[in-house]
């Protein structure tokens, strides 16, 4: 299992630099400002013009792994549907923090044994860059500027890592100022790395949230391929509060395996050991989820995972889930170990049912009202 870390000069452990075997511009698109930073970046990668829709010829057929092969094309192409969609964990019967996500990179340059994306995105792995940025902010202002009043939050996470391409496309140098001047929104990168060195330099006024998906390191060193690892992650984190930004923590997915406790215990008890809670916006739990196809490709492409082999049950949306008894006993869990570390920091569920709600915190909240307001309150939004 490949770690795609180095070591600087100071000792600190660095993800190293995206390198595609190639570069492919959509014809047209060659003096984006997007390309222009990733060439003058990745120097020595070739660069090839395509046409529109080259994408849609898919990979050579004698790529073993097309969903990796995949990840090693870079190309840049225009967007042409809206960037702002609402988050699809809105599944109808699953309780919904009223999130709202946009995409500005479609794959990501890491593996993790249990992402979906190597099912949503099996047809067209091809790691795709959206060069036409300024629509984004334009659709993304047009819904925020006309609704003063009412309190957004926006993620970049969900198609691709929010930070593990910025050392390459420069996108946080857009996305920071863009809503640091916007009272009602909060930004969110979700990261599973430690590429915050060009967050370092601007200020997010409050109004961006850097959020680091956590497991106990035993899942990251098995299971998140070319990730950084959890102490890297954690020395992230603490940069980026000093540099003024507000945390998220998601421990998403939950893993079942045999210490999982002492793994949940000790993770939570080195982050809060580290972090300061007063800068933590919100702190996330929920379940190891799966499409019945996405069982069979992790089968296939990772043969040693330990992910599979915990209880699993078919559930109402179709996903597979940890067996709810015992998911319910893991959300209790780690709930009661977060409260007792962080009480005055907002916790919430993502994707489950009001029945299990009301089983771990022992109400139903009353959908996006109940679980938005919290998370958006005025002491994560100051006036």
């Amino acid at each position: 299992m490949s770690r795609s870390l180095s070591v600087s000069e100071s000792g600190t452990e660095q993800m190293k630099l995206y390198q595609p075997n190639e570069i492919l511009i959509e014809q047209g698109e060659e003096h984006a400002a997007v390309v222009r930073r990733a060439l003058v970046r990745l120097p020595h990668v070739p660069v090839r013009i395509v046409e529109k829709g080259w994408e849609r010829d898919g990979l050579p057929g004698s790529e073993e792994d097309t969903f990796a092969a995949g990840k090693k094309r870079l190309l840049f192409t225009r967007r042409r549907s809206a960037f702002l969609e609402h988050c699809p964990a809105g599944t109808s019967g699953l309780v919904c923090c009223n999130y709202l996500v946009v995409s500005l990179i479609s794959n990501c340059p890491m593996d993790c044994s249990y992402c979906f994306l190597q099912e949503y995105l099996a047809s067209n792995p091809t790691l795709k860059v959206y060069t036409n940025v300024e629509d984004l902010l334009l659709q993304v202002a047009t819904a925020i500027d006309r609704h003063p009043t009412q309190q957004f939050r926006v993620g970049t996470g969900e198609l691709s890592d929010s930070l593990a391409l910025d050392p390459v496309l420069g996108f946080s140098a857009d996305l920071v100022p863009f809503f640091a001047v916007r009272k009602n929104a909060l930004l969110e990168f979700k990261t599973k790395t430690n590429c915050v060195d060009g967050l370092l330099t601007l200020d997010p006024k409050d109004r961006v949230v850097v959020a680091w998906s956590m497991t106990p390191p035993a899942i990251i060193d098995t299971e998140e391929h070319q990730t950084a690892s959890f102490s890297a992650r954690l020395a992230a984190a603490r940069r980026v509060q000093a540099a003024g930004y507000k945390l998220g923590f998601h421990f998403d997915p939950l893993i079942e395996y045999p210490d999982w406790e002492r793994g949940y215990y000790d993770t939570i008890s080195q982050i809060f050991s580290t972090i300061d809670p007063g800068r933590i916006a919100w702190v996330s739990l929920g379940s190891l989820r799966m499409a019945p196809t996405l069982r069979g490709t992790v089968r296939r492409r990772f043969p040693h995972t330990r992910i599979l082999s915990g209880e699993q049950v078919a559930c109402a949306d179709g996903k597979w889930r940890t067996f709810q008894a015992l998911r319910v006993k893991m959300y209790r869990t780690i709930l009661r170990w977060l409260k007792d570390a962080a009480p005055q920091v907002p916790h919430y569920m993502c994707m489950e049912t009001a029945a299990v709600w009301e089983k771990v915190w022992g109400y139903t909240p009353n959908c996006d009202k109940d679980v938005a307001r919290t998370l958006t309150a005025p002491n994560l939004i100051p006036a």
